[in-house]
């Protein structure tokens, strides 16, 4: 019985490389690509939400993650099957979004919206959708 016990303990030690396997930790480059991956896939599903709701079938990339070719394949894709267009800018466009941020603010400033530096705030989550377009007339 002891030698079975033995033998046993053996074939058990052997399957356990699976489970010393699952508790190693990912080298960082496959969890920054497995981030990327979860992202884009999100940004991409958002995007063509967006596009169906607002009867689209052409994307722009912009900012600085336009400048990622996974991104414009992901988006390509998509947009493929929607029978659309993806389109990114020049590569010295696709920068921080601080730029179009400034370009809005230099807008509202020419038309007269100030807003003194003790009444601003900045709320990381929000929605582009709910900016007051005041200084358009259309």
């Amino acid at each position: 019985n002891n030698n079975n016990n033995n033998n046993n303990n053996n074939n058990n030690n052997g399957n356990n490389n699976d489970n010393d396997n699952a508790n190693q930790i990912p080298a960082p480059e496959d969890l920054c690509f497995s981030l990327q991956e979860t992202v884009f896939a999100m940004l991409v599903e958002t995007t063509e939400r967006a596009a169906a709701h607002c009867n689209s079938n052409e994307v722009l990339i912009v900012g600085g993650v336009g400048c990622n070719l996974k991104l414009q394949e992901m988006m390509a894709q998509m947009l493929k099957q929607r029978a659309g267009n993806v389109y990114a800018t020049d590569d010295r466009y696709c920068i921080d979004n601080g730029a179009m941020i400034a370009w809005t603010g230099l807008i509202m400033f020419k038309s007269g919206i100030i807003t003194p530096l003790n009444e601003t705030d900045c709320t990381q989550r929000f929605r582009t959708d709910e900016v007051e377009v005041i200084w358009r007339n259309d």
